[in-house]
């Protein structure tokens, strides 16, 4: 065992860090309350390699590890988790889920720019009574020799209102059930494809989050990706390394709060002392800290089995389970720490306790990475 991080990987989590604190703190407070993110902050993101952290340098990716996209996943979601959502769902889901099962024209047509940046990619699963259960697919996609015809309705996607590609999930044989979903590769534009109004979100409020409607949308049988009936196997494969990307957002949320509520104890006194000297704020540190370093050995521990190429499920589903309660928990304590102050806006936690919720709810609530884990141990 090692558990010290490379040169390299110093110098990436540093680079993360440098742009977080420089480019994403100025203006974090405006951008949640006027809900938007800016598309000069995506391209200096797509610039610095975030954008295509894992991808193959022949498809302009920037070729590291799961381990450095933890790390990067980390310094982002300390400052700003909308942007962090932006990062991860474009690496863990658009990205991987093309270069792991996409032909090569498909690499050669959406890969080479989503790893840049040039492009924005979503992941289109959730619907109004499939959110958890994945396997009841309403949007249908019909067969009709050179093309499909999508049909029906997505909620909640994450880059939605400003992705170019979309990963749609959808039924095309019924009587199939599981093994009769497909994935599509659609674009933004096609006839038929319509973009519904903004959510106004408790958190990650700079995030981008559309319900999409398809109506008779005819997509070409070129961008299905893998055989007949590979959809719901894709969407499972591809959602494992989604969690190790939400399990570091959590870390980071919890990890930026940990750093704001130490930093505010060593300066707020009561009672002729700094709080951090009394022993109840002191405790809370101890609690803290140690819960947010468990956190981070299981995320790491994750993004490690990934690049060893063993399976990561398990591991993936325990570091999002545990990442996400840690951060809830302890931006809570962090609002605690600050009093008053931790209600109040200009003081940031506030912020990062409504963006810590998110954790336990999407690419599977914490209630499914439990039946994941179960399942896992049960069959051994």
């Amino acid at each position: 065992m090692d558990f010290n991080l490379t040169e390299e990987h110093l110098m990436i989590r540093d680079a993360a860090r440098d742009f977080a604190q420089t480019e994403l703190l100025p203006g974090v407070i405006e951008r949640d309350e006027k809900q938007s993110f800016p598309n000069e902050l995506v391209k200096k993101m797509g610039d610095l390699g975030f954008m295509g952290i894992m991808v193959d340098p022949k498809y302009g990716g920037s070729g590291m590890d799961a381990i450095s996209y933890v790390l990067i996943m980390e310094e982002l979601s300390k400052i700003d988790a909308s942007a962090s959502v932006m990062v991860s769902v474009n690496n863990s889901l658009v990205c991987y889920g093309i270069e792991a099962f996409g032909t090569e024209e498909q690499k050669q047509k959406y890969l080479t720019k989503l790893a840049t940046g040039e492009f924005i990619g979503a992941f289109c699963l959730s619907e109004p009574e499939a959110g958890s259960d994945a396997t009841s697919q309403k949007t249908t996609a019909i067969d009709m020799g050179d093309h499909y015809v999508l049909n029906g309705t997505k909620n909640w996607i994450t880059n939605g209102g400003r992705s170019d590609v979309y990963l749609v999930i959808a039924q095309t044989d019924r009587e199939k059930g599981h093994k009769g979903i497909n994935a599509f590769i659609v674009e933004k534009g096609m006839p038929g494809f319509d973009i519904g109004p903004k959510e106004d979100k408790l958190g990650i409020r700079g995030s981008d989050t559309h319900t999409l409607q398809f109506n008779d949308v005819k997509v070409p049988k070129e961008n299905r990706i893998g055989e007949d009936g590979f959809g719901f196997k894709f969407a499972m494969k591809t959602l494992s390394g989604g969690r190790i990307g939400i399990a570091s957002q959590a870390l980071g949320i919890a990890s930026g709060a940990y750093e704001l509520a130490l930093k505010y104890s060593k300066e707020r006194k009561a009672f002729g002392t700094e709080i951090c000297n009394h022993q109840a704020i002191a405790f809370k540190l101890a609690d803290m800290y140690t819960e947010i370093e468990a956190a981070r050995h299981l995320v790491m521990k994750a993004a490690w089995d990934k690049d060893q190429g063993s399976n990561y499920d398990l591991s993936s589903a325990m570091a999002k389970l545990y990442a996400s309660k840690v951060a809830m928990e302890h931006t809570v304590e962090a609002v605690q720490i600050h009093g008053g102050n931790g209600f109040v806006k200009e003081y940031h936690v506030e912020r990062l306790m409504r963006d810590a919720k998110i954790t336990q709810i999407y690419e599977g609530t914490s209630e499914i990475q439990k039946i994941v884990i179960s399942r896992s141990l049960i069959r051994g």
